[in-house]
């Protein structure tokens, strides 16, 4: 006890409830007495300090605050390993740096495991009440993430005590995280050591005014602690007389108590380590978490207390590890020792396991996270052993106390105890949202290509849930009969997906009357599927509504519901691919025509006497700008042995296609950029005369040549339009999968009674 300081009558703990009720009275006496006297109270702060580690952190603020008494009234609790032999009763410590402890709570549960944990929590939970009660402090001190610190937050919480949580929105990567960020939602103020610790408190919500950045309270004493010239008769102590300054290893490994296994794994393999090292060594005890039992009997069975290399301890005073810390050879284990005050010093650190996870380190620590031999953690010993690295300051630099009792002089305890959240804004809700309701309708989408069968579930937000894909029969009994055994083997599927099939939509090539589900002519690529009736035998077998359009206007109903036609009242969609196809949509409706073959845009004719396309007409922008077109180029440009140039080859095994002959326009062959050219001339006229035909006020271009006619069709817009027609917008196609899309858009616009 200090000289001229009297023991405080309040640190015996009161069980007399007629005692206590004095206590209380005397207390609100004493507070209205100084507000009488326009005295301004002291503010009764309670530092509660569970272990060896935590009061490191803690003591430089309980020496400000007692410096201050005009100021503070200091009430100190120990609970935890703090009082418990095998740890060193470290409570003493505290009673030497001459700290009046107010009480004294035995709280742990001994058996070192996970169940002794609950129950240490517990029966703190059941002792902390009276004695919070009794102190009545207007604000708690909580450190880090123990699972006493949870005890003592969760207690204050319920009993109305605001609470300063120190060095929260931390990672570490184990149990640590969940309980340094549960303590962080239960407390009101918190004082950070980093800007990352800062932003991810404000992530989960915390208000930024209640957070102080004020660094890590022990490194005030660190970064001037290399000072002392006494260090060498501290090493001298606690290792050995012969020891040299930076010959030596200090190793500290704890638990990781959600893989307890594996931690005792590396801890056997980093003794191996350190013994065939062969250097003196410190160890401490590891700390009171589940799993340190079996540590210390790996300890035990390899004669490390023995060892005439290793000299093992329960505790060493903070102020003198400090010394030992910052002239090692080396720190190795996975306390946050090592990666946090261990780099003040420029101490090489070499970190073991996963405990430390996702915490912000100095150059100077190196992670070993798991080994199956010692070699690789011998290998390490090799590397960082005996070096130097410059000191960091990423956790303080050496102000933190004066900014955290400037901080508790700030606080306002007249606003209200109810904790507030800072919420950020959430765009939409889905919880009651129709939408999301109707996310799990979904439709069977058909897609019939040329060279594949594809059929899709597709949810009602156009997400395609599952896909099928075979290569397309020859026949129409094969077809048929494959399209049902994918479509069943799909409502099979979407059962465990939780999704419901409205119906069936089908895309295919060709001219189709959508009214009767009949496709009336197909292209040359669906050989014998002219005059059939798709929609009787898919709606019969399956007992499901089927719509069957063509995928040109099915790519169109995909951009209307799912793409940039959406909310536009006109506009049309241009397919480049094997083929040039297309749909209109004017004033919301799908336009079809009279005989079901308007918007064959690929058949609009933009030369009199071009090359013959696959109608038998001359001219189309089909015959120039498909990718059929374009392989015929390619085709004559290689058998002239005009195609290939420097930097492209061409396997004689491999078919010539259109990429080839965009690849070898990319490589400067003016033949091929001249083909390319010209596909994108007739398709830009193709599209100037659907300007001036039905004046939509967008073109999509969709399919995979369409991001190569893009800037072409440009510019003959803006050659060749009237001056009225060359704002036109034209965007390239986002979705992936138009045809499949459409498709589906046709079953669920109708059956949730949208508009089609």
């Amino acid at each position: 006890m200090m000289p001229g300081h009297a023991r405080n009558p309040h640190s015996v703990q009161v069980r007399n409830t007629h005692e206590l009720y004095y206590l209380k009275t005397q207390r609100a006496l004493e507070k209205m007495e100084r507000s009488e006297n326009g005295l301004k109270q002291r503010l009764r702060v309670c530092v509660a300090t569970c272990n060896r580690a935590d009061y490191s952190k803690l003591a430089p603020i309980m020496f400000g605050i007692k410096s201050q008494p005009e100021i503070f009234d200091l009430e100190v609790v120990v609970l935890g390993s703090h009082l418990i032999d095998d740890y060193g009763n470290t409570f003493r410590m505290i009673e030497q740096d001459e700290f009046d402890i107010g009480s004294k709570l035995h709280t742990i549960v001994r058996g070192e495991d996970e169940a002794a944990m609950v129950e240490s929590v517990g029966l703190a939970l059941v002792k902390l009440p009276d004695v919070l009660q009794r102190l009545a402090p207007d604000i708690l001190l909580v450190h880090g993430d123990r699972f006493d610190a949870l005890a003592l937050a969760t207690a204050a919480s319920l009993m109305n005590i605001r609470i300063l949580h120190l060095e929260g929105g931390e990672v570490s990567g184990t149990i640590d995280d969940s309980i340094r960020h549960a303590i962080s939602k239960l407390a009101h103020y918190h004082a950070v050591c980093t800007r990352s610790a800062e932003r991810h408190l404000i992530s989960m919500c915390e208000d930024h005014s209640h957070i102080l950045l004020a660094g890590c309270p022990s490194y005030d004493k660190l970064l001037s602690a290399h000072k002392r010239d006494d260090y060498a008769d501290i090493i001298k102590s606690w290792i050995g007389g012969e020891v040299k300054e930076q010959d030596y290893i200090v190793a500290l490994q704890h638990p990781v108590t959600t893989d307890i296994k594996n931690s005792i794994k590396i801890y056997e393999l980093m003794l191996d380590a350190i013994i065939s090292f062969n250097k003196k060594t410190l160890i401490l005890f590891p700390n009171i978490d589940a799993g340190s039992k079996e540590m210390v009997r790996v300890m035990r069975r390899k004669g490390i207390e023995q060892h005439p290399q290793f000299r093992a301890v329960k505790h060493v005073p903070f102020d003198q590890f400090i010394q030992l810390i910052a002239h090692a050879g080396c720190m190795i284990g996975n306390s946050s020792c090592g990666v946090r005050e261990a780099g003040a010093f420029g101490t090489p650190v070499i970190n073991l396991g996963t405990r430390q996870t996702g915490r912000e380190t100095g150059e100077n620590v190196l992670h070993v996270r798991d080994a199956d031999t010692h070699n690789k953690i011998y290998h390490a010993l090799e590397l960082q052993f005996g070096k130097r690295y410059p000191c960091s300051k990423i956790y303080g630099d050496g102000n933190a106390v004066q900014r955290i009792l400037k901080f508790l002089q700030g606080i306002d305890l007249s606003e209200p105890l109810q904790k507030k959240f800072c919420f950020p804004l959430v765009k939409e809700c889905i919880s009651q949202d129709i939408d999301h309701i109707l996310e799990t309708q979904s439709a069977l989408a058909v897609d019939l290509g040329g060279t594949n069968l594809r059929v899709a579930i597709v949810s009602m937000k156009g997400k395609v849930v599952k896909k099928y894909i075979q290569l397309n029969p020859k026949t129409f009994e094969e077809r048929i009969e494959l399209i049902l055994n994918m479509c069943k083997q799909a409502m099979v599927d979407a059962v465990h997906l939780n999704c419901r099939i409205l119906g069936v939509g089908v895309s295919t090539g060709g001219r189709v009357n959508p009214q009767d589900g009949v496709v009336l002519h197909s292209t040359k690529l669906i050989n014998e599927w002219s005059s059939v009736d798709i929609r009787t035998p898919l709606s019969s077998a399956l007992h499901l509504p089927v719509w069957v359009d063509n995928d040109g206007n099915c790519a169109a109903l995909a951009e209307k519901k799912f793409g940039h036609g959406k909310g536009v009242e006109n506009f049309v969609t241009i397919i480049t691919g094997t083929g040039i196809g297309g749909g209109i949509i004017q004033h919301n409706e799908l336009i079809h025509g009279s005989t079901f073959c308007a918007a064959e845009l690929g058949h609009i004719v933009v030369s009199l006497e071009g090359p013959e396309c696959m109608c038998g007409s001359h001219g189309c922008i089909e015959a120039y700008s498909s990718g059929l077109a374009l392989q015929r180029e390619a085709k004559r440009l290689h058998d002239e042995d005009l195609l290939v140039v420097e930097g492209m080859t061409v396997n004689n095994k491999e078919q010539v296609n259109a990429i080839h002959l965009i690849n070898a326009a990319r490589l400067g062959n003016s033949k091929a950029e001249s083909a390319l050219h010209t596909a994108g001339t007739a398709l830009g006229l193709g599209i100037v005369n659907i300007l001036h035909m039905i004046n939509p006020s967008l073109v999509i271009l969709s399919g995979v040549l369409a991001e190569y006619y893009e800037n072409p069709v440009r510019q003959v817009i803006s050659q060749r339009a009237l001056l009225s027609a060359q704002g036109t917008k034209i965007m390239m196609s986002k979705l992936e999968d138009p045809a499949l899309l459409g498709a589906a858009s046709m079953v669920l616009d109708y059956t949730t009674r949208r508009t089609y």
